[in-house]
């Protein structure tokens, strides 16, 4: 082991999260305790042993807080409470009290760019132009025909202004018209938000993740965007006008760094960490950016592995260019979250197998950053069918069926095959479970040594051992086209390589790096080097040490 990262019994290094694997929990789908069909803060309790069995290090909780649930959280309506579908703040107390004790660190949504158009602060804010909280949103007046101030749109669809007959005004909203953007040029507005934050970091948790952390300043001026020279197919669908603009002028502003750099001062009060969500043109130059130095975000992650491309290429083309960019900046690479279709479908396709899921596990925890699963990607679920009918997301109501919105990634987790709504709740659940789900149930893959589930535990676990993994630098090797090559390279340790083929045919290249190596065990993985000859199955895997 490298000395550099070894730490008395007892202690960790300040850069722990370096080192660490998050697990995203959908509270609404993750399980039901008391029977009405939606996820609480309770049954999060109820599963922690669980989560703590896969390994992982940090739970990342998505929006509880009191919410008219239009977006289903992401429109907060108090900061500072639980909604009473999920609970209460002494379930949440609950809750941390069993995942510390479980030696899990608990990090929750903050969703500072906009909120409900409900909260008591928007609600005051619209009553006049002259109220306290007049200032505290991006209110704008009518061009002279009145039409909106400019062209900016809504990620969701349509203009982001919406007209207001109180203050004779247009309220700007990146998402949903009930979700007013703050104005974030007023300072009683970054602070109340720095207040909301210590509140959570005073009863103990261990840290934040920003949702649309490059959305919170806007353009004064509210010059127009231009059309965009390259089209956005990763933050929004290929149908979606919104990716037809340049964001340059309503989001991705100068000023938030230094807001960035306030949240991270009190952070630094509580030993806390950040990760931050960036959705923008470029966004693994805004991923640098804010993670650079040691004054901002711990950790920044985009929707460049969250896109329907899959190719080696691809995937390197989007590690090399943040470490070319980085300047000391941490990454958290993501193939899976609660706004994308689930990788096993949106990269797997109809024909992914079991070994396509764990190929995938293994890739993930190799690429230099820390790794973040979506709650079911130890099961390698599907992306879930879920009939019109029965559809929640606007998103999706708003451009289907083109778009189907986020619901088939959002469906209810499957715990018991044989019991009702596979364990998930006694009640109808939110969102229908999913047949093809109930077959990968928790109870049915912990039965099975060779499942996904179990296989997860074990890699998580083995790759802990090598600080290669989570330190080293990385490089890459020119593979066959499904063949992602990688080298972790950490001073005073043996060199790891690695080869991972993302296609669904075998295939042998020559990589000198391997000549010499000595094959690790890393769960029976199925590939095979030989002479510097490496061989691969379908969807195989390959680890290697080389002194």
């Amino acid at each position: 082991m490298n000395t550099s990262v070894q730490m008395k019994q007892g202690q960790q290094p300040a850069d722990w999260w370096r080192d660490a694997v998050i697990y995203q929990v959908y509270p609404r789908s993750f399980f039901d305790s008391n029977g009405d069909g939606i996820g609480d803060l309770p049954g999060i309790t109820a599963k922690l042993d669980y989560i703590a069995a896969l390994g992982v290090d940090i739970v990342w909780i998505s929006p509880f807080f009191t919410s008219p649930m239009k977006d289903f959280g992401y429109d907060v309506a108090d900061y500072c409470d639980v909604d009473p579908i999920f609970g209460s703040l002494a379930d949440f107390d609950r809750l941390l009290q069993r995942a510390h004790a479980l030696g899990l660190k608990i990090m929750i949504d903050q969703v500072l760019s906009h909120c409900s158009d409900v909260h008591p602060w928007f609600t005051e804010s619209r009553q006049s132009r002259d109220n306290p909280k007049a200032d505290w949103y991006v209110w704008a007046d009518p061009r002279a025909d009145g039409s909106p101030p400019n062209n900016w749109l809504s990620v969701f669809g349509g203009s982001a202004w919406q007209w207001d007959a109180r203050r004779r005004q247009y309220y700007m909203h990146n998402f949903l018209v009930s979700q007013p953007d703050l104005n974030f040029h007023h300072p009683e507005v970054r602070q109340a938000h720095l207040d909301n934050m210590r509140f959570w970091l005073a009863r103990g948790v261990d840290g934040f993740r920003l949702d649309a952390c490059n959305f919170h300043f806007h353009d004064r001026a509210l010059r127009d965007n231009p059309p965009s020279q390259v089209r956005d197919n990763k933050t929004v669908q290929d149908n979606n006008p919104y990716g037809m603009q340049a964001h340059i002028h309503d989001k991705t502003q100068p000023e938030n760094l230094a807001f960035l750099e306030s949240i991270r001062s009190l952070l630094n009060e509580f030993g806390a960490i950040a990760i931050g969500e960036v959705g923008a043109d470029d966004s693994l130059g805004v991923m640098a950016e804010y993670t650079a130095g040691d004054n901002k975000l711990h950790m920044a992650y985009s929707f460049n592995l969250l896109t329907a491309t899959c190719s080696a290429g691809y995937i390197r083309q989007q590690v090399e260019e943040f470490e070319a960019r980085v300047k000391g900046g941490w990454v958290s690479w993501s193939v899976g979250n609660h706004d994308s279709v689930r990788v096993m479908t949106r990269w797997g396709g109809p024909q992914a197998t079991p070994a396509f899921a764990k190929m995938l596990l293994a890739m993930q925890m190799a690429l230099k950053g820390t790794p973040c699963l979506y709650q079911g990607d130890e099961l390698a679920l599907t992306e879930a069918e879920v009939a019109y009918e029965d559809i929640q997301d606007p998103y999706g109501i708003t451009f289907w069926p083109e778009f189907k919105g986020r619901d088939g990634c959002r469906t209810p987790m499957p715990w018991q095959a044989d019991q009702v709504h596979a364990g998930f709740s006694s009640g109808k659940p939110w969102l229908p479970v999913s047949a093809e789900h109930t077959a990968h149930a928790v109870s049915v893959q912990d039965k099975d040594g060779n499942s996904v589930l179990n296989y997860a535990r074990h890699i998580l676990a083995w790759c802990k051992q090598y600080p290669q993994l989570s330190r080293g630098d990385i490089s890459f090797f020119d593979a066959p086209e499904s063949v992602l090559a990688i080298r972790r390279d950490l001073a005073g340790n043996n060199s790891i390589v690695a080869a991972f083929n993302l296609g669904n045919q075998p295939v042998s290249f020559y990589w000198p790096d391997t000549t010499g190596a000595k094959t690790m065990d890393a769960a029976g993985l199925p590939g095979q080097a030989e002479a510097g000859k490496v061989s691969l199955p379908a969807y195989g895997a390959w680890f290697g040490e080389v002194s």
